[in-house]
């Protein structure tokens, strides 16, 4: 397994929708493993495939606590196929976005249809930090981030910041 790097605002690879995974395999499954390892160093809950330079329908996520036995879970073509009513709010950062955090109200519960890491079809019911993750990994494969829930001026600001640091490292 290996460390990926993981892409950062403004690369615009962030923005692209995600191409379907056309077949489960074992590069596909390396892949998963090198997210898996990646996404726990960062530290973080989820990560997309986007996020590490590969703009395929790719998430990986955990959203077990620290002193928990870890619990990975792989969506492979995620589809959300129902949101519960119920809403939560929840401070949500990125990885691809270092050091912003911003609350976000997305329904508390869902249900998403997936390819599991041998290509076999599942559904899973999630609720609480597990459909939040979803939810905001599903946004990575669709080029939507957590700064899109902000207003024009605020996403603006922090856009500006990152092309600007991205220029002083480029300097470098």
């Amino acid at each position: 397994m290996a460390k990926l790097p993981i892409i950062t605002l403004p690369d615009p690879l962030l923005r692209k929708a995600s191409d379907r995974v056309e077949r489960v395999d074992d590069e596909l499954r390396r892949l998963m493993d090198d997210m898996l390892e990646t996404m726990y160093a960062a530290p973080g809950v989820g990560l997309a495939a986007v996020q590490v330079g590969v703009p395929r329908r790719l998430v990986v996520l955990d959203t077990s606590g620290e002193d928990e036995e870890r619990r990975p879970l792989i969506l492979v073509n995620p589809e959300i196929v129902s949101l519960g009513s119920e809403m939560r709010v929840h401070e949500e950062g990125c990885l691809s976005i270092p050091d912003v955090r911003i609350e976000i109200e997305r329904p508390a519960s869902l249900t998403v249809r997936f390819l599991d890491r041998e290509g076999k079809p599942q559904e899973l019911a999630a609720e609480g930090l597990l459909a939040t993750a979803i939810q905001h990994e599903v946004d990575h494969l669709n080029g939507k981030l957590i700064i899109d829930f902000l207003s024009r001026l605020k996403r603006d600001i922090i856009v500006r910041k990152f092309k600007k640091q991205a220029k002083a490292e480029a300097a470098m």
